[in-house]
């Protein structure tokens, strides 16, 4: 029911949504949950007035028998006739709206499952979960992500980090000398 709702809450746990962009997705997926939540509500409210439906036509049902039991003792083949009628008409819409019921009840209690379910997993996204954090604020170590201990690869990564720190504070280094170079020039 929720489908699109659902894959952006996957998106956010499952990292595929930018760090930048996180807090905008959140904050959307909060406001499309708070109209699901009325979606729920609605649902509810549906199966509410088919119960009411029900009841009264139960009530119409127990009138026409009750007439049709009373023309069939006071020899009224007529009216009788046309309150076994009425009272066939009762039975199969009672029937329809018992039917209906079941599917609106089915309906409302998966879309509330599948709301909770969401609402929990938004929450979890609003914790953090999903950005390569662990709950502490920590990066994911590779034992959190189950994976076997590298240790030549896990160095030969930190090498190539060392080293690209090293090319940028030097690139940085040069912008900054050459910002003297043409202020002392100009002064």
């Amino acid at each position: 029911m929720f489908e699109a709702l659902k894959q952006t809450i996957g998106d956010l746990l499952g990292g595929r949504v930018a760090p930048a962009d996180r807090r905008t997705v959140i904050t959307e997926m909060k406001r499309a949950l708070a109209l699901a939540k009325l979606g729920v509500e609605d649902l509810a409210q549906s199966a509410e007035i088919t119960r009411q439906r029900l009841a009264a036509e139960r009530e119409s049902l127990a009138t026409a028998t009750r007439r049709r039991t009373l023309a069939e003792s006071v020899p009224d083949v007529e009216t009788a006739a046309l309150a076994a009628k009425y009272e066939a008409q009762h039975t199969e819409r009672i029937a329809v709206l018992e039917r209906k019921l079941d599917v609106q009840e089915a309906e409302h209690g998966l879309a509330e499952r599948e709301y909770d379910d969401m609402l929990k997993q938004l929450k979890q996204a609003s914790l953090g979960v999903g950005t390569g954090l662990n709950a502490d604020n920590r990066p994911l170590t590779d034992a959190d992500l189950g994976l076997p201990d590298d240790a030549p690869l896990r160095s030969e990564l930190d090498g190539l980090a060392r080293s690209q720190k090293r090319v940028e504070r030097d690139a940085q280094a040069d912008a900054a000398l050459d910002a003297l170079k043409k202020k002392m020039g100009r002064e």
